[in-house]
Protein backbone atom coordinates (compact mmCIF):
# COMPACT_ATOMS: atom_id res chain seq x y z
CA UNK A 1 0.00 0.00 0.00
CA UNK A 2 2.64 2.26 0.79
CA UNK A 3 4.74 1.70 -2.35
CA UNK A 4 1.15 1.96 -4.55
CA UNK A 5 0.86 5.65 -2.38
CA UNK A 6 4.27 6.45 -3.00
CA UNK A 7 3.67 5.70 -6.63
CA UNK A 8 0.53 8.28 -6.91
CA UNK A 9 2.24 11.10 -5.34
CA UNK A 10 5.46 10.91 -7.99
CA UNK A 11 2.69 10.47 -10.34
CA UNK A 12 1.15 13.59 -9.83
CA UNK A 13 4.06 15.18 -8.74
CA UNK A 14 5.69 14.81 -12.30
CA UNK A 15 2.53 15.21 -13.76
CA UNK A 16 2.53 19.02 -11.96
CA UNK A 17 5.92 19.46 -12.91
CA UNK A 18 4.27 18.53 -16.56
CA UNK A 19 1.77 20.78 -16.75
CA UNK A 20 3.63 23.67 -15.32
CA UNK A 21 6.14 23.71 -17.81
CA UNK A 22 3.48 23.45 -20.77
CA UNK A 23 1.78 26.54 -18.78
CA UNK A 24 4.85 28.41 -19.04
CA UNK A 25 5.68 27.20 -22.77
CA UNK A 26 2.18 28.71 -23.63
CA UNK A 27 3.12 32.35 -21.56
CA UNK A 28 6.67 32.42 -23.31
CA UNK A 29 5.30 31.68 -26.88
CA UNK A 30 2.22 34.42 -26.13
CA UNK A 31 4.71 37.49 -24.39
CA UNK A 32 7.10 36.48 -27.59
CA UNK A 33 4.21 36.69 -29.96
CA UNK A 34 3.56 40.38 -28.43
CA UNK A 35 6.48 41.13 -28.36
CA UNK A 36 6.94 41.03 -32.32
CA UNK A 37 3.86 42.69 -32.83
CA UNK A 38 4.65 45.55 -30.77
CA UNK A 39 8.52 46.24 -32.56
CA UNK A 40 6.82 45.41 -35.88
CA UNK A 41 5.99 49.24 -36.46
CA UNK A 42 9.81 50.25 -34.80
CA UNK A 43 11.34 47.52 -37.62
CA UNK A 44 9.34 48.81 -40.10
CA UNK A 45 10.38 52.55 -39.40
CA UNK A 46 13.96 51.63 -39.48
CA UNK A 47 13.22 49.79 -42.70
CA UNK A 48 11.55 53.08 -44.39
CA UNK A 49 14.39 55.34 -43.23
CA UNK A 50 17.33 53.44 -45.05
CA UNK A 51 15.24 52.88 -48.04
CA UNK A 52 16.51 55.69 -50.39
CA UNK A 53 14.79 54.40 -54.29
CA UNK A 54 11.61 56.28 -53.05
CA UNK A 55 11.10 59.07 -50.46
CA UNK A 56 7.22 58.71 -50.52
CA UNK A 57 5.33 56.35 -49.03
CA UNK A 58 4.65 53.06 -50.97
CA UNK A 59 3.14 50.10 -50.58
CA UNK A 60 6.15 47.47 -49.20
CA UNK A 61 8.03 47.13 -46.63
CA UNK A 62 11.54 45.60 -47.17
CA UNK A 63 13.36 48.56 -49.15
CA UNK A 64 14.33 47.73 -52.93
CA UNK A 65 17.74 49.63 -52.09
CA UNK A 66 19.19 50.65 -49.21
CA UNK A 67 21.27 53.47 -48.20
CA UNK A 68 22.11 56.63 -45.61
CA UNK A 69 20.81 59.17 -47.78
CA UNK A 70 17.45 60.11 -45.64
CA UNK A 71 20.01 60.54 -42.78
CA UNK A 72 22.76 62.73 -45.15
CA UNK A 73 19.44 65.09 -46.10
CA UNK A 74 18.02 65.24 -42.42
CA UNK A 75 22.07 66.97 -41.48
CA UNK A 76 22.14 68.93 -44.68
CA UNK A 77 19.45 69.67 -45.68
CA UNK A 78 16.81 70.58 -42.62
CA UNK A 79 17.37 71.90 -39.12
CA UNK A 80 16.90 68.91 -37.58
CA UNK A 81 19.99 69.50 -35.72
CA UNK A 82 19.46 72.67 -33.82
CA UNK A 83 15.44 71.01 -33.23
CA UNK A 84 17.67 68.29 -31.63
CA UNK A 85 19.63 70.60 -29.64
CA UNK A 86 16.54 72.62 -28.29
CA UNK A 87 14.76 69.26 -27.52
CA UNK A 88 17.88 68.16 -25.71
CA UNK A 89 18.45 71.19 -23.96
CA UNK A 90 14.58 71.02 -22.53
CA UNK A 91 15.05 67.63 -21.36
CA UNK A 92 18.06 67.81 -19.73
CA UNK A 93 16.98 71.34 -17.87
CA UNK A 94 13.26 69.23 -16.96
CA UNK A 95 14.74 66.17 -15.57
CA UNK A 96 16.70 68.13 -13.04
CA UNK A 97 14.17 70.94 -11.83
CA UNK A 98 11.27 68.52 -11.75
CA UNK A 99 13.33 66.16 -9.67
CA UNK A 100 14.25 68.41 -7.36
CA UNK A 101 11.15 70.23 -7.33
CA UNK A 102 8.83 66.66 -7.20
CA UNK A 103 11.32 64.90 -4.60
CA UNK A 104 11.67 68.41 -2.15
CA UNK A 105 7.64 68.30 -2.20
CA UNK A 106 7.17 64.29 -1.90
CA UNK A 107 9.66 64.81 1.27
CA UNK A 108 7.64 67.34 2.88
CA UNK A 109 4.40 65.47 2.52
CA UNK A 110 5.98 62.41 3.40
CA UNK A 111 7.76 63.70 6.82
CA UNK A 112 6.00 66.80 8.40
CA UNK A 113 2.75 67.42 9.53
CA UNK A 114 1.25 70.93 9.16
CA UNK A 115 -1.97 72.74 8.92
CA UNK A 116 -3.77 72.33 6.25
CA UNK A 117 -1.55 69.75 4.41
CA UNK A 118 -4.37 67.31 4.03
CA UNK A 119 -6.18 70.13 2.04
CA UNK A 120 -3.35 71.01 0.13
CA UNK A 121 -3.09 67.19 -0.95
CA UNK A 122 -6.41 67.09 -2.05
CA UNK A 123 -6.27 70.42 -4.09
CA UNK A 124 -3.32 69.24 -5.74
CA UNK A 125 -5.05 65.81 -6.52
CA UNK A 126 -8.51 67.68 -7.96
CA UNK A 127 -6.06 69.81 -9.91
CA UNK A 128 -4.33 67.18 -11.44
CA UNK A 129 -7.60 65.67 -12.67
CA UNK A 130 -7.87 68.85 -15.08
CA UNK A 131 -6.16 68.15 -18.43
CA UNK A 132 -3.63 71.03 -19.22
CA UNK A 133 -4.44 72.35 -22.76
CA UNK A 134 -7.60 74.18 -20.89
CA UNK A 135 -4.89 76.46 -19.73
CA UNK A 136 -3.04 76.99 -23.53
CA UNK A 137 -4.60 80.42 -24.28
CA UNK A 138 -3.77 81.91 -20.91
CA UNK A 139 -0.19 80.36 -20.91
CA UNK A 140 0.62 81.61 -24.36
CA UNK A 141 -1.10 85.29 -24.03
CA UNK A 142 1.59 85.16 -20.27
CA UNK A 143 4.56 84.08 -22.54
CA UNK A 144 3.90 86.13 -25.36
CA UNK A 145 3.78 89.33 -23.30
CA UNK A 146 7.23 88.15 -21.97
CA UNK A 147 8.73 87.26 -25.46
CA UNK A 148 8.86 83.47 -24.13
CA UNK A 149 7.09 82.24 -27.70
CA UNK A 150 8.59 81.36 -31.24
CA UNK A 151 12.00 81.63 -30.95
CA UNK A 152 12.17 81.80 -26.99
CA UNK A 153 10.05 79.06 -26.78
CA UNK A 154 12.06 76.32 -25.42
CA UNK A 155 12.58 78.50 -22.63
CA UNK A 156 9.07 78.88 -21.73
CA UNK A 157 8.28 75.42 -22.52
CA UNK A 158 11.04 74.50 -19.34
CA UNK A 159 8.99 76.46 -17.88
CA UNK A 160 5.60 75.01 -18.02
CA UNK A 161 6.91 71.80 -17.50
CA UNK A 162 8.52 72.60 -14.30
CA UNK A 163 6.04 75.28 -13.02
CA UNK A 164 3.23 72.44 -11.74
CA UNK A 165 5.66 69.61 -11.47
CA UNK A 166 5.10 69.62 -7.45
CA UNK A 167 1.84 68.27 -8.26
CA UNK A 168 3.05 64.88 -9.32
CA UNK A 169 4.03 63.93 -5.71
CA UNK A 170 2.28 60.51 -5.32
CA UNK A 171 5.04 58.22 -6.45
CA UNK A 172 8.12 59.71 -5.01
CA UNK A 173 5.80 60.17 -2.14
CA UNK A 174 4.85 56.67 -1.57
CA UNK A 175 8.57 55.81 -1.89
CA UNK A 176 9.68 57.78 1.03
CA UNK A 177 6.66 56.72 3.13
CA UNK A 178 8.72 53.55 2.87
CA UNK A 179 12.24 54.79 4.19
CA UNK A 180 11.41 54.44 8.93
CA UNK A 181 11.01 57.89 10.23
CA UNK A 182 13.68 56.61 13.52
CA UNK A 183 16.53 57.53 10.50
CA UNK A 184 15.71 60.89 10.28
CA UNK A 185 14.78 61.31 14.33
CA UNK A 186 18.59 59.87 14.64
CA UNK A 187 19.78 62.46 12.84
CA UNK A 188 18.17 65.23 14.43
CA UNK A 189 19.41 64.06 17.59
CA UNK A 190 22.72 64.04 16.15
CA UNK A 191 21.99 67.50 14.97
CA UNK A 192 21.14 67.28 11.64
CA UNK A 193 18.91 69.83 10.10
CA UNK A 194 15.76 68.99 7.85
CA UNK A 195 17.86 69.76 4.68
CA UNK A 196 20.88 67.65 6.21
CA UNK A 197 18.55 64.98 6.53
CA UNK A 198 17.18 64.94 3.26
CA UNK A 199 20.33 65.22 1.42
CA UNK A 200 22.65 63.24 3.21
CA UNK A 201 20.14 60.48 4.77
CA UNK A 202 17.04 60.21 3.03
CA UNK A 203 18.12 60.71 -1.08
CA UNK A 204 20.83 57.83 -0.92
CA UNK A 205 18.38 55.58 0.06
CA UNK A 206 16.26 56.50 -2.56
CA UNK A 207 18.17 55.95 -5.63
CA UNK A 208 15.60 54.17 -7.21
CA UNK A 209 12.58 56.84 -7.15
CA UNK A 210 15.48 60.09 -7.83
CA UNK A 211 16.13 57.80 -11.53
CA UNK A 212 12.52 57.33 -12.06
CA UNK A 213 11.91 60.87 -11.74
CA UNK A 214 15.09 62.25 -13.97
CA UNK A 215 13.46 59.72 -16.38
CA UNK A 216 10.10 60.95 -16.54
CA UNK A 217 11.37 64.79 -16.65
CA UNK A 218 13.56 63.89 -19.61
CA UNK A 219 11.21 61.79 -21.87
CA UNK A 220 8.59 64.33 -21.62
CA UNK A 221 9.51 66.83 -23.67
CA UNK A 222 10.63 64.20 -26.15
CA UNK A 223 6.96 63.26 -26.75
CA UNK A 224 5.39 67.10 -25.91
CA UNK A 225 3.93 68.10 -29.21
CA UNK A 226 0.21 70.02 -28.63
CA UNK A 227 2.04 73.07 -25.77
CA UNK A 228 5.19 72.92 -28.01
CA UNK A 229 3.08 73.75 -31.57
CA UNK A 230 0.89 76.16 -29.74
CA UNK A 231 3.88 78.62 -28.52
CA UNK A 232 6.50 77.68 -31.18
CA UNK A 233 4.42 78.30 -33.96
CA UNK A 234 6.20 78.00 -37.53
CA UNK A 235 9.69 79.85 -36.24
CA UNK A 236 12.49 76.88 -37.05
CA UNK A 237 14.76 77.97 -34.79
CA UNK A 238 12.73 77.48 -31.73
CA UNK A 239 11.15 74.00 -32.69
CA UNK A 240 11.71 71.29 -30.89
CA UNK A 241 11.84 67.75 -32.65
CA UNK A 242 8.36 66.81 -32.74
CA UNK A 243 6.93 70.49 -34.02
CA UNK A 244 9.74 70.36 -37.09
CA UNK A 245 9.79 66.51 -37.79
CA UNK A 246 5.70 66.68 -37.88
CA UNK A 247 5.43 69.43 -40.70
CA UNK A 248 7.29 66.93 -43.22
CA UNK A 249 3.84 64.96 -43.12
CA UNK A 250 1.68 67.48 -44.65
CA UNK A 251 -0.23 67.19 -47.58
CA UNK A 252 2.72 68.89 -49.80
CA UNK A 253 5.54 67.33 -48.18
CA UNK A 254 5.30 64.09 -47.34
CA UNK A 255 5.62 62.49 -51.22
CA UNK A 256 9.06 63.66 -50.37
CA UNK A 257 9.85 63.63 -46.72
CA UNK A 258 8.27 60.91 -45.41
CA UNK A 259 11.57 58.20 -45.59
CA UNK A 260 13.76 61.56 -43.59
CA UNK A 261 10.90 61.41 -41.16
CA UNK A 262 11.68 57.68 -40.47
CA UNK A 263 15.40 58.75 -40.03
CA UNK A 264 14.48 61.49 -37.57
CA UNK A 265 12.65 59.04 -35.47
CA UNK A 266 15.18 57.34 -35.29
CA UNK A 267 17.55 59.15 -34.08
CA UNK A 268 15.18 60.82 -31.79
CA UNK A 269 14.74 57.06 -30.04
CA UNK A 270 17.84 56.24 -29.87
CA UNK A 271 18.59 58.82 -26.53
CA UNK A 272 15.85 57.77 -24.78
CA UNK A 273 16.14 54.35 -25.61
CA UNK A 274 19.41 53.87 -24.39
CA UNK A 275 18.81 56.04 -21.04
CA UNK A 276 15.96 53.65 -20.70
CA UNK A 277 17.35 50.73 -20.74
CA UNK A 278 20.27 51.94 -18.60
CA UNK A 279 18.14 52.58 -15.88
CA UNK A 280 15.64 50.19 -16.46
CA UNK A 281 16.35 48.45 -12.91
CA UNK A 282 16.01 51.41 -11.39
CA UNK A 283 12.96 52.39 -13.11
CA UNK A 284 10.60 49.31 -12.20
CA UNK A 285 12.31 49.84 -8.81
CA UNK A 286 11.13 53.19 -8.10
CA UNK A 287 7.23 52.62 -9.61
CA UNK A 288 6.98 49.57 -7.36
CA UNK A 289 8.39 51.31 -4.66
CA UNK A 290 6.35 54.31 -4.66
CA UNK A 291 3.06 52.12 -4.96
CA UNK A 292 3.47 50.17 -1.71
CA UNK A 293 1.76 53.64 0.28
CA UNK A 294 -0.15 56.17 -0.90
Amino acid sequence: MKKNNTNKLQKRGLGAKASRRIGNAVIYVVLALITVIWLFPFFGIVLESFRVEETGQVSYLWPKEFGFDNYIRLFKETDFMRWFLNTGLMGVCTAVLQTVFVLSMSYVLSRLRFKGRKLMMNLMLILGMFPGFLTMLLIYKVFYDFGLTEQMAPLGLIIVYCASSGMGYYVSKGFFDTIPKSLDEAARVDGATRFQVFYKLILPLSKPIVIYTVLMGFMAPWGDFMLANYLIHENSAGMSVAVGTFEWLSKTMLNTNYTMFCAAGVIVAIPVTVVFLCLQKYYVEGVTGGAVKG
